[in-house]
């Protein structure tokens, strides 16, 4: 088949062909034909939004959310995966994941001096091992804390990173999940074909939550930080499907929401989003799961189901009663968890079904990949091939703050 011409669909065009409900596009940006978009920060009135494989990240000067203006791409290593970005002050970190078949390939974090947000500098390296590092959590300025593959151990774990000097940064700490340390004699008693490994940390004060894709989840005390110790593991894989994602706590309501991902085409409810009592941290219990999203969005074929949450990073919007998740195929779907035994969908907005870009690939139906609200309450979503940027605004009442779990 000969690929149509590209044309970058207009944000008029792409409002009118939207599934809406409580939500308005603001302003739409097809990232100049790159649009296969991920992970998303803010700095001022910069946006940086990380790629799946086209290249490392682009920075938008959204000052003008209606009109937002790309300033700068920046390029992928050879063979490199860098689709998760996070800065804190004047610091951006991103990853390097093994991505091709390539021999030319750098494990690790790379850092860069964003004082000047569109034109960023590279100032450091972090090398780790294996396939390199996958979604991580820095916020603070001084710790990253990466999911990385490193030998001697089956699946990916935890390493605690000092950066405060980006120039050299250095190891203080790591945990792995019991079982996958094989060169330290361990022996993993996993069901077969399951993949235990740590995937997207959360870090709130001395508390680390972090997924383990198909072991679960898990609570750490992160206050001594050379030494991660487990207060909980929490798995409902079997019998529901694992991926575990995320696990955002909302804790002052003694609350955590936990995402499991759909990577495929599946039937409806296949993944769940999932509220956990953790009044006890040592024993959460689930006590509801958030609506499946109504319409027959698993119709094209393409991967629908729950993929991540705005994470209420420092700076950014700070809500733990409002829930914003992005549902691949289903678009953005926000949540209201006032009552928290009986999650309900107050807001979502579904774009149509991108143009393919040129050099990406074809797909049937929108994918909505990650979110980020800013401090003000725009919300940031990404396609994850073709459709680019997307600026929201919630138009719904806004529940007052939700008392917490007695």
């Amino acid at each position: 088949m000969v690929q149509q011409q590209y044309r970058a669909p207009t944000a008029e065009e792409v409002d009118a062909g939207a599934q809406k409900h409580n939500m308005r596009l603001v302003g739409y940006h097809d990232l100049n034909g790159c649009g296969d978009g991920f992970r998303i920060d803010k700095k001022g009135d910069f946006l940086f939004v990380a790629h799946l494989n086209r290249k490392a990240f682009s920075v938008l000067n959204v000052v003008n959310p209606a009109r937002p203006e790309l300033v700068h791409d920046e390029p992928l290593p050879p063979n490199t995966h860098s689709h998760k970005v996070q800065i804190a002050g004047d610091l951006l970190i991103i990853n390097n994941e093994k991505i091709g078949r390539g021999d030319e390939f750098e494990p690790g974090i790379r850092l860069f001096d964003i004082s000047n947000p569109a034109t960023p500098r590279q100032i450091g390296f972090f090398r780790t091992g294996g396939r390199g590092v996958h979604r991580f959590w820095f916020a603070d300025g001084q710790y990253a804390y990466l999911p990385t593959w490193m030998d001697g151990y089956t699946g990916r774990i935890l390493q605690i990173v000092d950066v405060s000097d980006p120039t050299s940064p250095h190891e203080v700490g790591r945990w792995w999940i019991p079982g996958t340390w094989a060169a330290g004699g361990e022996q993993l008693t996993a069901p077969a074909g399951d993949e235990w490994m740590v995937h997207g940390p959360v870090v709130d004060g001395d508390r680390a939550y972090v997924g383990l894709w198909d072991a679960g989840w898990a609570i750490l005390d992160i206050s001594d930080k050379s030494r991660p110790r487990t207060i909980s593991h929490l798995n409902w894989r079997p019998p529901y499907a694992g991926f575990t994602h995320t696990a955002l706590p909302l804790r002052r309501r003694n609350l955590i929401v936990v995402t499991d991902e759909a990577t495929s085409h599946q039937r409806p409810g296949g993944k769940l989003i999932w509220m956990v009592d953790a009044r006890d941290e040592a024993h959460p219990v689930p006590i509801a799961t958030f609506p499946v999203p109504e319409g027959d969005y698993a119709a094209s074929g393409e991967t629908f189901g729950p993929h991540n949450i705005h994470e209420n990073r420092p700076g950014s919007w700070q809500d733990d009663t409002l829930i914003y998740a992005t549902y691949w195929s289903a678009g953005l779907r926000v949540y209201d968890t006032t009552n928290p035994y009986q999650p309900r969908e107050v807001g979502y907005y579904v774009p149509p079904t991108p143009p393919q870009q040129p050099g990406g690939e074809l797909h049937r139906a929108v994918q909505i990949n990650d979110v980020f609200v800013d401090a003000s309450g725009l919300i940031y979503c990404t396609d994850r091939f073709n459709g680019g940027l997307y600026i929201l605004e919630y138009t719904g009442d806004r529940p007052p703050p939700a008392p917490p779990l007695d």
